[in-house]
């Protein structure tokens, strides 16, 4: 029954795909996929972790029937992956997910059907497959038959005619092909398997920072020393650095683009090396047995307010990016710096519980991955595009048309409203006609394995 299933997910896999653009495909394969991954692995389905990141997997197939964008179709790679890997084991770090489930579609076949002898450093059979008798079972019958059937033409002339009215011109090599590839991706994903010693280590590895036996309290009182000075220093630093910037933005609220453009990246650049260098020295710091000592005290305060202005800094950059996007509009690129700034405050967060709670550099990496994958789940979620038309079109002081029409078809209904109820040039007029009618000819043209939420929307047009 199991290998009826990988059958038939291989059969779909071809009619989703092959030829095809991404579209209801996507969706209909992650259900696939699931039912696949279910029927071989039950047990594991019980986990109400399985669950969520399976919902999630499932939301991003859906993402990208409703909107057929590249944040939507990676973010359901990414999850295909993290499930993939959740499964070959419940309890490990998402990262290590990531590399259980990337190995196990590339190779889980070959993994689980053979091993590397230590000794001998050879690839070797787990199973006991006899190859030379089933490469005898396919190719001595096919070689006996086409002789047979070459020599029964030759000897009957209406056998003759029977064999060159058989037609395989139906037959589709490439789709074949590409079937062929589906069983072998679902052969390796239906039985999940694990890198090792990845997987071990990371179970092994907790999320408590232990005191080691070379504690030592002369050096640890010239560590703390050490850290008072710089910590301190270095809040100094970010105060002057506030307040200069907040005066800016109090004393500046109506700027050209080009100054608004290049504080907001150079703020974002001072940013980055700051929170980069703050989390670097903090690890430092408190790498170990500074953590247990007694005198702590006052380092860790300074740690703390070094972590509190780092979260101001990063509101200073928010307001003044809310700026630039209320007087020029929104952009990827300004949505990308909003996105960046919600990591770093979760960096900047889990920073801070790592000193207070004495966790370890896994604890950060375990908490920031999963909160990446998160962020990158949400925003899948978000036709980006339509919002950046709708919010410029509505909220924005000035309208860069050239960039809104240069986006994804995502905004092209949109834009064909803005352009009948707004008066615009008679060239922008034209262009965006020409992108709708060129996206409602694709829609008319999509098959059913293509086709996207704009297909039901220009139905009822």
């Amino acid at each position: 029954m199991k290998k009826l299933l990988l059958f038939i997910g291989a059969l779909l896999f071809s009619t989703l795909f092959y030829g095809k653009s991404i579209g209801l495909n996507l969706f209909l394969f992650s259900i696939t996929t699931l039912i696949v991954l279910f029927a071989n692995n039950k047990d594991d389905f019980k986990s109400k972790r399985t669950i969520i990141y399976s919902s999630l997997y499932l939301a991003t197939g859906l993402a990208v029937f409703f909107h057929d964008s590249s944040v939507a179709i990676i973010a359901n790679f990414v999850s295909f992956f993290t499930l993939i890997g959740l499964l070959s084991e419940n309890k490990s770090s998402i990262y290590v997910n990531w590399l259980n489930g990337l190995y196990t579609t590339i190779a889980g076949l070959f993994h689980r059907n053979f091993s590397i002898n230590e000794v001998t450093q050879k690839v070797e059979s787990k199973k006991d497959i006899d190859f030379m008798h089933l490469a005898k079972l396919i190719f001595i019958p096919a070689v006996i038959v086409i002789i047979f059937i070459a020599l029964y033409q030759n000897g009957n002339p209406l056998f003759n005619d029977l064999i060159d009215k058989i037609d395989f011109s139906f037959i589709n090599i490439q789709w074949l092909l590409f079937a062929g590839l589906g069983y072998y991706l679902f052969s390796n994903i239906h039985k999940p398997v694990e890198v090792e010693p990845a997987t071990e280590l990371d179970l092994k590895t907790g999320n408590t920072l232990t005191q080691t036996s070379k504690f030592s309290i002369p050096k640890l009182k010239q560590e703390n020393q050490l850290g008072i000075i710089l910590i301190s220093l270095l809040n100094v630093l970010i105060v002057i650095f506030l307040i200069t910037d907040i005066t800016f933005i109090l004393t500046n609220l109506d700027i050209r683009a080009s100054v608004f453009s290049t504080q907001v990246h150079s703020g974002i650049n001072a940013l980055i090396a700051s929170i980069v260098m703050a989390i670097i020295i903090l690890l430092y710091v408190f790498r170990g047995n500074l953590n247990f000592y007694k005198d702590n005290k006052t380092v860790k305060r300074l740690a703390f307010t070094w972590i509190i202005l780092n979260a101001i800094l990063v509101c200073s950059i928010t307001i003044k990016n809310g700026q630039y996007i209320y007087y020029f509009g929104l952009t990827y690129k300004r949505i990308g710096v909003l996105i960046y700034l919600t990591l770093a405050i979760t960096g900047l967060i889990t920073t801070l519980l790592k000193i207070d709670k004495v966790k370890n550099i896994w604890y950060l990496l375990r908490l920031n991955t999963k909160a990446a994958f998160v962020v990158l789940i949400l925003a899948s979620t978000v036709n980006w595009d339509y919002h950046i038309t709708n919010y410029n079109f509505n909220y924005a002081k000035s309208i860069d048309l050239n960039y809104l029409i240069d986006l994804s078809n995502n905004n092209t209904f949109l834009l064909k409203e803005k352009a009948e109820a707004q008066s615009l040039n008679q060239d922008n007029i034209q262009r965006i006609e020409k992108k709708y009618n060129k996206y409602v000819y694709e829609l008319r043209n999509n098959s059913w394995q293509e086709l996207q939420y704009d297909n039901l929307k220009l139905e009822t047009k």
